[in-house]
């Protein structure tokens, strides 16, 4: 691929051959902006050393026409509020700062520039596609991007990332694996993007592996209001063998309601087929919005990073949102952004306690987490660890330490896990041919 499409945001990531990502972190220092507009702060004293409260920053786009994540920064401002109860962390009061970013690049540079003017120690359980905006004055000021949502391919790749999820690769290879012993023929509908171009590659890389062929790959505008087209495509192409029901994957970020909309009405006219997809683009909202039990996501495969929401091991996280997000209906506990954050939120304190009394600075907790810190998350994922040459290194994912997926199914119009435990895709991204 040449050239660079302008992109409206999407859940989906753009994923590209990572060449800059080391060259960055040796940059020179960027000018420092302020920006007020779109940015709040849960009030505190700055610093990060001594007895000074920790500042941090979480960003996340919101209030936009395309994907928006409102949910992390206000569960980041209300673990704020739940952590400083305690105590802190190592007896110092957690500052968070918010910042919209907006779904767009300029708004994104902005945000990574108003944390280097803020001197954050780090930028915590965020989202944002604009990597290409955000991580260079970062990494100008050596700050460290901890649990990002997964949807860039330098969040794989910057020296000063630490991912707690597998990103979109780890979901759509563990579905195409998922798919591939039960589906007949299997349709892809993606956005007409540079980041929709990669992800054909990741879903047949899950289904060759489960001895299936690739998928049709059928591309849609990612802004549409309606997908008759595609849907009609879709369906077409996955009612070609009548011995073997077929399946579609809708992956179009928040507008996969949109497309079944479209499907729905389309599919009364052929044989019946499944739907699978992944988790940030359908939850548990979006299933009850589109008729439950009578929706078009019955019996639908969905692959996810973490456990189902109704796991006891959320209820820590459920435990912060009852007691300091006050009601707050920007946060749901079933949203994989809210999820994340929380678990970014677990990594960034167990680093901070690893340094006792020491100074809390940026490069203090980038330092902790590089000399071998093992994170344990209450087993929402793996054990986390960040070591320089990960096992998906030669896959071009050098940062991408957590490799395990679940599995989940839509019974009776609730989303419900489809197989125990975790299923690792490590060597199925390994198979992967993202060249």
């Amino acid at each position: 691929m040449t050239g660079r499409r302008r992109i409206r945001s999407t859940f989906l990531p753009t994923f590209t051959r990572p060449t800059r990502a080391t060259a960055r972190a040796a940059g020179a220092l960027v000018a420092c902006a302020s920006l007020a507009a779109g940015c709040g702060v849960v009030p505190g004293v700055t610093g990060g050393s001594g007895d000074a409260p920790i500042k941090v920053m979480t960003w996340a786009p919101q209030d936009t026409n395309a994907t928006n994540k409102p949910g992390m920064p206000a569960f980041a401002q209300a673990y704020a509020r739940w952590i400083n109860a305690q105590g802190g962390i190592n007896g110092r009061k957690l500052t968070i700062l918010t910042c919209n970013d907006r779904n767009d690049s300029v708004a994104a540079a902005k945000c990574a520039r108003r944390a280097v003017k803020e001197k954050v120690v780090a930028v915590v359980g965020s989202y944002s596609q604009y990597s290409d905006s955000f991580f260079p004055p970062l990494e100008g000021e050596g700050i460290p991007y901890i649990g990002g949502y997964g949807v860039t391919t330098d969040e794989f790749t910057s020296p000063l990332s630490y991912p707690v999820n597998g990103g979109a690769p780890t979901l759509l290879a563990g579905l195409g694996k998922a798919l591939a012993p039960s589906c007949g023929p299997v349709a892809l509908v993606r956005p007409d993007t540079i980041a929709g171009d990669e992800l054909p590659v990741l879903l047949d890389s899950g289904l060759t592996a489960g001895g299936h062929t690739v998928a049709e790959d059928l591309r849609a505008a990612e802004d549409a209001t309606e997908y008759s087209k595609q849907s009609e495509a879709a369906l077409k192409s996955t009612t070609t063998d009548p011995a073997k029901r077929g399946c579609v994957v809708p992956s179009i970020g928040d507008r996969t309601g949109t497309f079944m909309d479209s499907f729905r009405r389309a599919r009364e006219d052929y044989p019946d087929v499944r739907t699978g997809t992944v988790l940030g683009s359908v939850d548990q909202t979006v299933i009850d919005a589109s008729g439950g039990r009578s929706g078009p996501y019955e019996g639908s495969y969905i692959t996810g990073w973490y456990p189902v929401e109704t796991d006891a091991r959320w209820d820590a996280m459920k435990k912060v949102i009852s007691e300091k997000a006050f009601g707050d209906n920007r946060i749901d506990p079933a949203d994989a952004g809210v999820q994340t954050t929380w678990i970014a939120y677990t990594v960034f304190k167990a680093a901070v306690e690893s340094l006792g009394d020491g100074e809390v600075s940026a490069d203090a907790v980038s330092r902790a987490l590089d000399d071998g810190l093992k994170v344990r998350t209450g087993g929402l994922t793996p054990t986390l660890r960040w070591e320089f040459k990960a096992a998906l290194a030669s896959a071009g994912f050098p940062r991408l330490v957590n490799t395990d997926v679940t599995l989940q199914v839509v019974r009776e119009g609730r989303l419900v896990s489809a197989k125990k435990g975790f299923t690792d895709v490590t060597d199925t991204l390994k198979n992967a041919d993202l060249g």
